[in-house]
């Protein structure tokens, strides 16, 4: 029986890569994303659908929408999201809260949405597109730090409840990828007045950037959520390209500060 998957920010990067990915492997395909309509090469075999994470009305009506279509959804693939970066004190609340809505609260709501649909089931498969940045961070990337080290430990305490319904919990972690996220997806916090971060950005952003131009491509994270999705095993972790596994190995190994002092010469140069 062919299989279905959901994809949430299936327009570019990580979620276009990853709905490529599992067509190529004969799956049934739902790519949502804010503006489907603007989606100009279509795959006859994919259904499109307009998805706002943080609209509850539109979470429901494209869950309904893919069973209607294929029958059921055998795996969620949680990506959307997008990076606030700046000063923690040049955030305002309102880019908090939106920060938070998107990569946090967007992704449980998709996920309570499909839960009983595999729950009935008995199967099925949650894939949670963290980063490392759910296991490490990196300056001026406070509030994105702290939604993704949300979806670790959200994803970590979520596997024990759904593994004796027949349903497995992945988590992906990209290193630095070549994709538009560095460009298009950030929201860059500034406040007029503040300039005592200044010199720190001008330092760090170019840095992130630069890692981002030579990051691995987004075909690599995608095979690895298929990978994931797939191998039937109840393996929690997924690093994915980007020196992922190096990255988090020394994270793992290394005491805070020498490891603090390897971000601060690379990504700060001091």
């Amino acid at each position: 029986m062919t299989k279905t998957v959901l994809v949430t920010g299936a327009s570019s990067g990580i979620g276009l890569a990853t709905v490529n990915q599992f067509r190529q492997k004969g799956w049934q395909v739902a790519a949502t994303m804010r503006s489907p309509e603007k989606v100009t090469h279509r795959d006859p075999q994919v259904l499109y659908l307009r998805l706002d994470v943080t609209d509850g009305p539109s979470i429901q009506q494209v869950v309904a929408a893919t069973v209607e279509k294929f029958g059921s959804i055998d795996v969620l693939v949680n990506n959307a999201g997008y990076a606030l970066m700046g000063a923690f004190e040049a955030c305002t609340p309102e880019q908090i809260q939106q920060q938070f809505d998107t990569n946090v609260f967007g992704l449980m709501n998709v996920t309570r949405a499909v839960l009983p649909i595999m729950r009935d089931r008995r199967s099925g498969v949650i894939v949670n597109v963290a980063s490392i940045g759910g296991r490490m961070a990196f300056p001026l990337y406070s509030l994105y730090h702290a939604t993704k080290w949300a979806v670790d430990g959200f994803s970590d305490s979520l596997q024990y409840e759904l593994a004796p319904l027949g349903i497995r919990v992945k988590v992906i972690e990209p290193g630095p990828i070549k994709t538009d996220f560095y460009t298009r997806s950030p929201d860059i916090a500034t406040r007029p007045g503040l300039t005592d971060y200044d010199a720190l950005g001008a330092k760090v952003l170019p840095n992130m950037n630069r890692a981002g131009e030579n990051g691995s491509p987004p075909e690599l994270t995608a095979s690895v959520i298929y990978q994931a999705a797939t191998d039937g095993s109840q393996r929690l972790r997924y690093p994915a390209g980007g020196n992922a596994s190096l990255l988090l190995t020394l994270r793992k190994y290394l005491p805070d500060r020498v490891f603090s002092a390897i971000i601060r010469r690379a990504i700060i140069g001091s």
